[in-house]
């Protein structure tokens, strides 16, 4: 069969393998190709065994797989023969020398880039699709174009603004797609491109264009007034629990304003995920580069905030079990970021672990989903960690239930059955607010809501 475009996505991780296993979903006359240097990863995406979990991606991956859709660690042979090339690599934060901490690590795209413009044969356009800073197409534009022979290359911004665990919702339906280009013939003929490749399936209207930087820059500054609603409902929580006010009736009244709304607005143990730190951090090094620190103070409060309240989750925990965990059994119920993906970067269960360990106790992890990533996380920790994927005998000895990820089993568990094997008294502290707490507290547990009077047994 001859396909109309050839597509090529360089990193098949959480971004690239969903995102192109849409494309070729809705485009049939399209010929996909997904590379990645970890063999691993691809002989995974080339299995019944998928190295992410997202609702509907199997699948999708199963209808398309081997007819439009590929799977390879063929880099070289990928850039040469594809003429839109997706560059979908990981830019984790800085862990060495100037921006460390904060600044993107850049390494890995510009090693992309050095290839691309090393394997091409011919024109490209080369789309961002990785989070990056604002003004990295610059780099990428400069590195691809020293050259001397006829091969030119557009770039293109096109972030994704995929929320993990709805991932396939999100990209079959996306609120908008964002692409960015450079004013200038070349680069708006090839924004007409990618426009075409999305129109398959997604209404002109939710389409916007703009200049490259302000694409860039939009993909950073959207999870940054995502996590600055969390951390903002997160600090209020834990004023509700010093005045006796219920965190969800104040949400419920403040996400009623039509000018605020209601999303984003549920207290928690803090976010995690890829995206949140790691772009707010990048938004405060660009700050900081312009002088612009009282803006940087502003938005690395956020992160404060978030930490503040980890941290808050655990001395309460500490407070309310006669000041000590020492030898302890703590399960945690849950240990993705969040539901519905088996994601744990950035998760708060990582820094829970980590402190509850420090106070000696003894820890049991059940998820759904994450016990390999949890484990992997956990690698050197020292102290006592088990996994146990039933939540009923995880909980069996326990002294208390930590719930982290907001999963839909944990709110159905018969915890009847689960208190009559745990070590009394008994404690639940729920970090996601997900189950019933009056109901629990009649069982007989003592139940330490988020943002809520706690409920305990005198």
């Amino acid at each position: 069969m001859k396909f109309r475009k050839n597509i090529l996505c360089i990193g098949a991780g959480y971004v690239g393998g969903p995102t192109m296993a849409m494309i070729a979903y809705k485009c049939p006359q399209y010929r996909v190709t997904v590379v990645d240097i970890n063999p691993i990863r691809i002989a995974e995406w080339n299995s019944d065994d998928l190295p992410i979990y997202e609702p509907g991606l199997g699948e999708i991956v199963k209808a398309t797989r081997g007819k439009n859709l590929f799977f390879s660690t063929d880099i070289e042979g990928g850039i040469r023969d594809n003429d839109i090339i997706f560059v979908s690599v990981n830019t984790p934060t800085k862990t060495f020398g100037a921006g460390a901490g904060m600044a993107a690590d850049l390494q890995y795209w510009e090693k992309t880039a050095r290839q691309i413009l090393q394997y091409s044969e011919s024109t490209k356009i080369v789309i961002e699709k990785s989070t990056l800073p604002v003004k990295t197409a610059l780099a990428m534009e400069k590195i691809l174009n020293y050259t001397k022979n006829s091969i030119s290359f557009d770039v293109l911004s096109n972030p994704e603004f995929l929320a993990e665990g709805s991932a396939i919702k999100d990209l079959e339906n996306p609120d908008r797609i964002l692409i960015g280009c450079q004013d200038t013939k070349s680069g708006l003929a090839a924004r007409e491109t990618l426009v075409e490749i999305y129109a398959n399936w997604v209404p002109r209207e939710k389409i916007i264009t703009s200049n490259i930087w302000s694409s860039e820059l939009s993909k950073i500054v959207s999870n940054a007034f995502l996590a600055q609603r969390i951390s903002s409902i997160n600090a209020i929580s834990a004023l509700c629990e010093k005045t006796d006010a219920d965190i969800a009736e104040v949400s419920k009244a403040v996400g009623m304003d039509s000018r605020i709304g209601s999303k984003f607005l549920s207290a928690s143990v803090g976010f995690g995920g890829s995206c949140f730190k790691k772009d707010i951090l990048n938004l405060v090094y660009l700050c900081q580069h312009y002088s612009l620190h009282e803006v940087a103070d502003y938005w690395e409060s956020v992160v404060r905030i978030n930490q503040y309240q980890q941290e808050r989750f655990i001395l309460n925990m500490l407070t309310t079990m006669f000041n000590t965990l020492a030898g302890k059994r703590i399960c945690l119920f849950g240990f993705a970021f969040k539901a519905n993906t088996g994601d744990t970067r950035e998760s708060p269960a990582i820094y829970i672990t980590k402190r509850l360990l420090e106070e000696k106790a003894e820890i049991v992890i059940t998820d759904p989903k994450a016990l390999k990533n949890a484990k992997a996380d956990l690698t050197g920790m020292e102290g006592q960690v088990s996994f146990v994927e039933d939540p009923y005998k995880a909980a069996e000895g326990c002294h208390a239930i930590a719930i982290l990820t907001e999963w839909d089993v944990y709110r159905n568990l018969d915890f009847q059955k689960i208190f009559n094997t745990m070590t009394k008294p008994a404690s639940i502290f729920d970090g996601r607010n997900i189950i019933d707490h009056k109901r629990c507290f009649d069982i007989g547990f003592n139940v330490y809501p988020t943002g809520k009077p706690a409920l305990t047994h005198s």
